[in-house]
C-alpha cells in the first residue's frame, strides 16, 4: 500500500492543534502527578456553553416530522435566508440568498473544498498553480493548498508593513523567487487575524480589492473571527461591503466561535454568484449538506436578541481575561504595549523569553515543566519564528494559576 496516497497527501504533518493534543495526553499522568495537571491555551475554540436559547430550539426542532432525512448541500432555505438577514443587519450587505449564499459543514470544509475545485495539481514547483496565504496565517492554509497539489506562497505579515502587506511588493517578490505571477489563482485573507488577532483598515482590504480585480484574481476571505471584538469603533467589517468585491470575492464565516459551537460545524460561504454556482455543483458530489435541527436553530439565533446579548456577554468576558494575562505576563517581564493589544479574537501573539532560540523549545519546556500548552509560532509560517500564541479561553482562575505557574517555575521574558 506504499504507494497508495500522492506525494502531497504523503508529504502533510499532522496537524499542530492534533500534535498537541497527543502530547499532552501522553504527559497528562505525569503531570498530574507533580500537580501541574494540564491548562490548555492552545485551541482556537470558546469554553463556555452555548447560548441557552440555541440549546432549547435544538430540543425543539429535533421532534419536529422529516427534521432527521437528508438536507441539501446548499442548505435549507430557511438557514439561506437568515444568512442574508444577518449580513445585511450586522455588515449592511445584501446577498441573494439563493444565488451568493452556500452553507457550510464549518468555514474549514469550504476553505478546503475551494481550494481543491480552484487547483489544477502539478508534481514541478514552478509549474503549480499558486495560492497566496497569510504568514503567520492559520496553520490549515499551506496544509489545505498542499494536499491539492498547488503551491502556497507566503504573504509576509509583519510590524514593519502594519500586518497589511502591499500585494505590488508581495508579487514583486513571487516573480524574483521564480514563480509565473500568472499562475497565481487566489489570495486569502484573513482579519481579525489567527493567529496575530490584529485587523486591518478599509483601505487597505479596498486596496486588495483593486488589486484582484485588476489582475482578475479570487479573493478569498476568511472571516471566522468577526464577531469577536472589544472595541465597537472599531467592529471589524465584511470585505463584501467594498465597493466592486462582489466582482472576484467571496467571504467564509462560522458559526463556531461567536456561539461556541465548534463541534456542531456549520458556516457559509457568500459573495460572487458565479463562484457560488461552480462550488455548489462540485459539492454536491461530497456531501448532503447540514443537519437540518441544527440549521433550524441557527437560522433562529442569528439574528436573535439572545444571540446578539450572548455575543456581547463573551466579548466582555474575553476582554476580562485579556486583561487578566497581560498583567500576569507584565509582571512576568513582557514589555505589552497597551495600545498594540488585539482588539480581536482571544488570542495573544508575543515573542518568546530572551534565553530562548527556538519557539518549539520553549513551548515544550512549558508543557513538560508547567503543564500549560501553547502554541509555537513557527506552526503558523516561517515569519512566525520566535513567538508563540496563547488562547485565552480557559477560566479566570486558570489563567491566574497558569501565571502562578510561570512564576514557580522559573519562565519569564
Amino acid at each position: 500500500m506504499k504507494n497508495l496516497f500522492n506525494e502531497d497527501v504523503m508529504s502533510l504533518e499532522t496537524y499542530i492543534m492534533v500534535k498537541l493534543k497527543e502530547k499532552t495526553a501522553q504527559l497528562r499522568e505525569k503531570l498530574e502527578k507533580k500537580n501541574r495537571s494540564p491548562i490548555s491555551l492552545s485551541m482556537g475554540a470558546p469554553t463556555a456553553n452555548p447560548p441557552e436559547i440555541l440549546i432549547d430550539k435544538l430540543k425543539e426542532f429535533l421532534t419536529e416530522d422529516n427534521i432527521h432525512t437528508y438536507s441539501v448541500t446548499r442548505g435549507e432555505p430557511y438557514f439561506r435566508q437568515a444568512i442574508a438577514e444577518r449580513m445585511k443587519n450586522r455588515f449592511g450587505v445584501v446577498l441573494d440568498a439563493d444565488k451568493e449564499v452556500f452553507s457550510l459543514l464549518g468555514s474549514k470544509d469550504g476553505l478546503a473544498n475551494l481550494i481543491r475545485f480552484i487547483v489544477t495539481p502539478k508534481s514541478e514547483d514552478k509549474e503549480k498553480d499558486i495560492i497566496l496565504i497569510p504568514d503567520p496565517g492559520y496553520a490549515s492554509y499551506g496544509q489545505m493548498v498542499q494536499c491539492s497539489g498547488g503551491k502556497a506562497y507566503s504573504i509576509p505579515l509583519t510590524a514593519e508593513n502594519n500586518y497589511q502587506p502591499d500585494m505590488e511588493d508581495v508579487f514583486a517578490q513571487l516573480e524574483a523567487d521564480g514563480y509565473d505571477s500568472n499562475k497565481v489563482k487566489a489570495i486569502i485573507i484573513n482579519y481579525p487575524n489567527n493567529p496575530l488577532g490584529v485587523s486591518a483598515t478599509r483601505e487597505y482590504v479596498k486596496s486588495v480589492v483593486d488589486f484582484c480585480r485588476k489582475r482578475d484574481i479570487l479573493l478569498m476571505s476568511d472571516a471566522a473571527y468577526c464577531d469577536l471584538y472589544f472595541d465597537e469603533q472599531e467592529k471589524p467589517f465584511s470585505v463584501l461591503e467594498i465597493d466592486g468585491a462582489k466582482d472576484i470575492a467571496v467571504e467564509f464565516f462560522s458559526l463556531s466561535k461567536p456561539y461556541a459551537i465548534t463541534g456542531w460545524r456549520l458556516g457559509w460561504l457568500c459573495g460572487n454568484s458565479e463562484v457560488i454556482s461552480r462550488f455548489a455543483k462540485a459539492k454536491s458530489t461530497i456531501d448532503n449538506g447540514i443537519f437540518k435541527a441544527l440549521q433550524k436553530a441557527c437560522a433562529y439565533v442569528m439574528n436573535s436578541c439572545e444571540g446578539d446579548e450572548y455575543i456581547q456577554c463573551g466579548n466582555i468576558a474575553y476582554k476580562r481575561k485579556q486583561s487578566i494575562i497581560v498583567k500576569g505576563l507584565r509582571e512576568l517581564g513582557w514589555e505589552i504595549d497597551e495600545t498594540n493589544l488585539p482588539k480581536t479574537t482571544f488570542y495573544l501573539w508575543l515573542p518568546i523569553p530572551r534565553k530562548y532560540s527556538s519557539s518549539f523549545k520553549f513551548c515544550e519546556d512549558m508543557l513538560e515543566k508547567s503543564g500549560i500548552v501553547i502554541v509555537p509560532g513557527d506552526a503558523f509560517g516561517k515569519y512566525g519564528a520566535g513567538y508563540f500564541r496563547l488562547s485565552f479561553v480557559c477560566s479566570d482562575e486558570q489563567l491566574l494559576e497558569v501565571i502562578d505557574r510561570m512564576k514557580a517555575d522559573g519562565f519569564k521574558y
